[in-house]
């Protein structure tokens, strides 16, 4: 019977881990359309988890269950699909290869303990997996490549395999080589057993290789055997194999899993999955299977994140004990309109289990609408999820991925931990969101169910900020890109049910006096009864970029008595806040007041505050008024070869190049003083530049005049807007 997700297969019953050292956490790492996905459906009925493979183009596979994903056709969330191989639990964490979803890629890296890199054999290796290939090398993780699509025409293996030695450096070695036979792609040779595989009848059978694979085989097993040897802790190895000693094949394997799981060697795998004009065998999923189980690393092996209390102090020396002290992390928030919050969580040390209570902790992003907040909750029933499908598990041990219900503080990135000592683990790393994209509710009804819904995306993605720009008056998402962008406002209305309409962001602009002017403010009104009368003169002269805001008062005879002169200066500060011109901020003047007349009965507060309010807007009428933009400092990492290409982008938007300097890994850190009104989309075009492997911040760091060409039209935009 096909689950809610509509996967043809069964799920049947969760598959349950018989200790740390029997689970295997693993991450689908790769770019959009490698083939991630489509893998792990092919692994999972391989395993026999599911009885037949879903397909991307159907909107039928156990990952990719999200309404936005089936309509897309591509990852925008990450997905996990445990699987049984043996006596090892897997479990798959499927992670978007889009680059606006990176908050979930590393959620899944945090989560797991092996890298699995998938690439295409027609499209090779992009920008974004280089990049995500030296993150895993930077924390020292485990990986792997599986070259998918080996059957497609366009598809060379040989080539691709070449491509990932060039971006991923030594230690990249192909464990199998894809065999022909008569129907084309027919299965796979061995290079260690020289054995072929045949995988033309739907189950795998050994055979010997065909006669003209021999010196293929005989050489690129030469260059697997020297690369294993080297990673050998037999320093022997070497010369029994340079004298010709023909090296035990059972040696090599136990060799090579423990170089995998130190992350000092990379194996390389062929996979081949039908679909479409391809109606070839399923090839080599149970070669990746053997991989995982056998040699990448169990939690015992790879460690655990810095945990300190949440009071601070010392990080405390935890290890991967289903007896010890309770600590796991939240590596997914989702909400449901109907269910709740479900919370895909990482037990590193303990064991969590249903309804007891735990502590939940999340510091360091109130910058991203993140509260700190440390509140004790009482945990739901366990899940181990597959796609939609939630099956229920008595417990969840350390090493091990399961869901939580109704954990209704718990937002990603939290620790869970035992009330009686409170812990907190170190973040991971979140790359932050430079795309600004201003709403606002499509209708009253919309508005009030709004700041809800928001809050909900909020705590469900770190890599999204809320803001709510007190000067413009708009509410804006900062995103990852246009695509995170979308998704978001689809969520808004598919899910709750909220529609937002984008609008033209605004940039908070400033106005300031372009010389120096007069100006006379009269409120006078006497029309019977208590009146009102205030008359004040001032002098406004512009200050220099920064200078802030001067009152003096040049009062002689009490011409403005003395209580009243405050006064002019509040009616001058609140005209300030409302502009002179296009109704931006006014900054840097110095206003003297200087003459004035009251009268004994009706001046007061009010009608000197709203003289001064009148002399400055007076002034205002008798000299340019200057609009001020702001100007951000921005830091771009590059790969060289766009270098040129940045420098001049970064020139044609009124920005002004301070300098560049060479960064490690043939990359370039380029620095820039550019107008904020030039980069509001630059994080999309920088994208399209490098080819996804720019990257940038910003910074604000002073205002600075608008051209005057620019000038008008913005101010005529402000005032229609």
């Amino acid at each position: 019977m096909a689950d809610k997700g509509g996967h043809p297969g069964a799920p049947g019953r969760a598959p349950e881990a018989g200790g740390c050292d029997r689970v295997r956490n693993v991450a689908l790492v790769g770019h959009s359309g490698a083939g991630k996905t489509t893998l792990v459906e092919a692994l999972l009925a391989a395993a026999g988890t599911v009885q037949r493979a879903g397909r991307v183009e159907d909107g039928t596979t156990v990952s990719d269950f999200d309404e936005v994903e089936v309509r897309q056709q591509r990852s925008v969330n990450l997905a996990l699909a445990p699987l049984q191989y043996g006596d090892i639990k897997v479990n798959l964490i499927d992670t978007p290869g889009y680059a606006d979803f990176t908050g979930d890629l590393r959620a899944g890296l945090r989560a797991a303990d092996a890298a699995l890199f998938v690439i295409s054999a027609v499209d090779g290796v992009d920008g974004l997996t280089r990049m995500l290939w030296e993150e895993c090398a930077a924390v020292q993780m485990p990986r792997a490549v599986v070259i998918t699509k080996i059957d497609q025409q366009r598809g060379d293996f040989d080539d691709v395999v070449l491509n990932c030695q060039d971006a991923f450096g030594e230690g990249v070695l192909p464990l199998y080589f894809p065999a022909a036979g008569e129907q084309g792609l027919s299965g796979l040779v061995g290079l260690l057993t020289r054995r072929c595989l045949d995988y033309s009848t739907g189950e795998r059978v050994e055979c010997d290789p065909d006669p003209r694979y021999l010196d293929q085989i005989a050489e690129q097993r030469a260059s697997l055997i020297e690369g294993i040897i080297q990673e050998s802790e037999d320093e022997t190895l070497m010369d029994r194999y340079l004298s010709g000693e023909e090296i035990d094949v059972k040696a090599l394997i136990e060799d090579l899993e423990t170089a995998v799981a130190r992350g000092s060697f990379y194996p390389v795998l062929a996979t081949s999955v039908p679909h479409g004009d391809h109606p070839g065998p399923v090839i080599g999923m149970r070669e990746v299977l053997e991989l995982m189980a056998q040699a990448f690393p169990s939690p015992l092996e790879h460690g655990i994140p810095p945990v300190t209390p949440v009071k601070g102090g010392p990080p405390r020396e935890l290890g991967c004990d289903p007896d010890g002290p309770l600590v796991a992390e939240v590596v997914k928030t989702t909400s449901d309109p109907y269910v709740g919050r479900i919370s895909l969580v990482r037990v590193f040390s303990g064991t969590l289990r249903p309804d007891t209570v735990v502590h939940v902790s999340g510091h360091g992003m109130a910058d991203r609408g993140h509260e700190d907040h440390d509140v004790d909750e009482r945990v739901g029933a366990l899940t181990s999820p597959l796609g939609k499908t939630q099956r229920t598990v008595s417990s969840c041990g350390a090493g091990d991925i399961c869901a939580v219900a109704k954990l209704a503080r718990a937002e990603t990135g939290d620790t869970l931990s035992d009330p009686s000592a409170p812990a907190l683990m170190a973040p991971w790393s979140m790359p932050d969101p430079l795309l600004p994209v201003a709403i606002r509710a499509h209708s009253k009804a919309d508005e009030d169910k709004l700041s809800q819904a928001l809050a909900r995306l909020v705590a469900e993605d770190p890599t999204l900020r809320l803001e709510n720009n007190p000067e413009t008056r708009q509410l804006v998402l900062w995103c990852m890109g246009e695509a995170h962008a979308d998704v978001l406002i689809d969520r808004l209305r598919a899910r709750y049910g909220v529609e937002v309409e984008r609008i033209d962001l605004r940039v908070p602009l400033r106005e300031t006096f372009g010389g120096t002017a007069k100006g006379l403010g009269r409120h006078v009104k006497q029309s019977g009864g208590h009146g009102q009368y205030g008359i004040c003169h001032i002098d406004v002269e512009p200050l220099p970029s920064g200078g802030g805001f001067e009152f003096v008062d040049k009062i002689v005879g009490g011409v403005v008595p003395r209580q009243f002169i405050p006064s002019v200066e509040k009616g001058v500060r609140q005209q300030m806040g409302r502009g002179v011109s296009a109704g931006y901020p006014l900054v840097d003047i110095k206003v003297t007041l200087h003459d004035g007349k009251a009268h004994s009965v009706d001046s007061s507060d009010m009608a000197f505050q709203a003289a001064g309010a009148l002399a400055l807007k007076d002034a205002a009428g008798a000299v340019p008024i200057l609009l001020l933009e702001p100007v951000d400092e921005v830091a771009v990492l590059i790969a060289d070869e766009y270098v040129g290409a940045v420098m001049s982008d970064l020139t044609s938007r009124r920005g002004r190049v301070l300098g560049s300097e060479a960064v490690p890994g043939g990359r370039t850190m380029i620095k820039a003083e550019v107008p904020q009104l030039e980069i509001i989309r630059y994080a999309i075009d920088l994208r399209s530049m490098s080819q996804g492997t720019g990257t940038f911040n910003r910074g604000f760091l002073r205002y600075e005049p608008l051209p005057s060409h620019l000038a008008e039209k913005v101010a005529a935009g402000s005032r229609d807007g």
